[in-house]
C-alpha cells in the first residue's frame, strides 16, 4: 500500500515494510509469543494490503470555513489532516474527498461537524455526520441531498439525538461454503471491519466443526458466525448484552431461514450463573437449559479477554472454539485453558494490514 500519509499519521505501524515482510514479521512475533504452550505453526490468512476496511471513522479538522479529514499524529500530538485513507474499501475511498467537498458547501452541514462514520457492505454505503449540536429538520433536507447526490444512506447524530433519512442499516452478503448468508447490520452496533477476512475467519471454523450437537455461544453479536455455525448444530444458545445486536441478530435469522437458533440478551457471567442454577433470570422463562446438550463452546470475547469464572465455565465443555482480537489475551486464557485442553488449531487471521494488530482463532479439545 502507498499512502502520502506515511510517518505522520498514527494509523499505519508497519509502512516500512513491504506486505510480505509485514506477514512474515506477525507470524515471528505470534510464535515467540506463543512457544511457551508449544505452538510452532499457524494456519496465516492474508489480506489484501488495501482497500480491505468496509468501517471506518473520521475526525473532522476545520480552519475557517475549509474543513479535512483527520487521523491522530505518529507522535500522538494534534492531528494529521487527510484527503483520503487507501485502508479503506474502493467505495469509501472514493466518495470521501467529493462527500467532503459538498458538506463544505454548505453552511449547516459543516457547522459543528465532529465526524464522520462510514459503513459499507457489499449492497450499500452508511455515512453518519456526527456533531456538535442539535439537529432539525432543516439539516434533513440538506442531508437528503447528499443521499440523492452519492446514491447512500446518510444518518445525522448528536448528543441524544439520531435523525435517519431513509434507513440505519446496510445489508451484507458472504459466499461461504458454497451458501449465500445475508446480514442486516445496524448503524453502530459492532460488524468485522475487513469484510474479507471475516469470511475467512467463518469458513475456517466451518471447516473444523466435528462431532456436532447443541452449540452455546458467548458474544454473539449480530449473529456473523451464529447463523452459518448453525446449520452444523441441532440447536444454538447464543448470547449478547446489546440491544442492538440482538435485534440485528432476529433479523438475521428471518433472512437465512434459520430457525434453531435462540438468542439472550445475557452477559457471560449471568449465563453462566443461570447454568450453573445459582440464579433464575426472567430473560430465561420458557427456555429449559436442560434441554440442550452442548458439544461446543463458542466465544469471541472483547480486547480483554475472559473473565476467570467465564473461563472455568467453558472449561466443562468437550470443544472450545475462541476467536481473539488480543493476542496477549489470548495467552493469558489459554494458559488457563490448556491445563485440560489441547490445541487442536490455530489460525491467525491479518484483519489490519500496516499494523500490528492481528486477530486470532484456536479450537481446543477437552484432554
Amino acid at each position: 500500500m502507498e499512502c502520502s500519509y506515511f510517518g505522520k499519521c498514527g494509523s499505519c505501524t508497519l509502512y516500512t515494510m513491504d506486505y510480505n515482510a509485514q506477514c512474515a514479521h506477525k507470524q515471528e512475533v505470534m510464535r515467540t509469543l506463543f512457544a511457551p504452550l508449544h505452538v510452532k505453526e499457524f494456519d496465516f490468512f492474508a489480506s489484501p494490503s488495501e482497500h480491505y476496511r468496509g468501517r471506518s471513522e473520521f475526525r473532522i479538522w476545520k480552519e475557517g470555513d475549509t474543513i479535512s479529514y483527520a487521523m491522530g499524529a505518529v507522535d500522538k500530538k494534534g492531528a494529521v489532516c487527510i484527503d483520503v485513507c487507501p485502508k479503506v474499501e474502493m467505495k469509501i475511498y472514493t466518495l470521501m474527498p467529493k462527500l467532503l467537498k459538498q458538506i463544505e458547501s454548505s453552511p449547516l452541514l459543516r457547522e459543528k461537524l465532529f465526524a464522520i462514520e462510514f459503513l459499507a457492505s457489499s449492497e450499500h454505503l452508511l455515512v453518519t455526520l456526527i456533531y456538535h449540536k442539535p439537529l432539525h429538520v432543516e439539516w434533513d433536507n440538506e442531508a437528503k441531498m447528499l443521499e440523492q447526490m452519492f446514491g447512500i444512506f446518510v444518518i445525522g447524530r448528536s448528543r441524544g439525538i439520531k435523525r435517519v433519512l431513509t434507513q440505519d442499516f446496510v445489508e451484507d452478503r458472504f459466499d461461504i461454503a458454497s451458501k449465500t448468508y445475508r446480514y442486516h447490520i445496524i448503524e453502530g452496533g459492532f460488524s468485522q471491519p475487513n469484510r474479507l477476512m471475516n469470511q475467512k475467519m467463518i469458513s475456517w471454523v466451518l471447516s473444523h466443526l466435528e462431532n456436532c450437537e447443541d452449540l452455546l455461544e458467548l458474544y454473539c453479536g449480530y449473529g456473523n458466525f451464529t447463523i452459518p455455525m448453525a446449520e452444523n448444530f441441532k440447536k444454538v444458545l447464543a448470547t449478547e448484552i446489546s440491544k442492538t445486536s440482538i435485534a440485528s441478530a432476529l433479523q438475521n435469522c428471518k433472512l437465512n431461514d434459520t430457525h434453531n437458533i435462540t438468542f439472550l440478551r445475557m452477559s457471560a457471567e449471568e449465563l453462566t450463573s443461570a447454568l450453573k442454577k445459582e440464579r433464575e433470570y426472567n430473560r430465561l422463562k420458557g427456555i429449559n437449559l436442560d434441554d440442550y446438550t452442548f458439544s461446543h463452546v463458542f466465544v469471541d470475547p472483547p480486547r480483554s479477554g475472559m473473565d476467570e469464572a467465564s473461563l472455568a465455565f467453558i472449561s466443562q465443555f468437550e470443544n472450545i472454539i475462541y476467536i481473539s482480537c488480543n493476542p496477549e489475551t489470548l495467552k493469558r486464557d489459554l494458559e488457563m485453558l490448556t491445563c485440560n485442553y489441547t490445541i487442536e488449531h490455530f489460525a491467525l487471521f491479518d484483519q489490519f494490514p500496516n499494523t500490528e494488530h492481528l486477530e486470532s482463532g484456536v479450537i481446543l479439545k477437552r484432554i
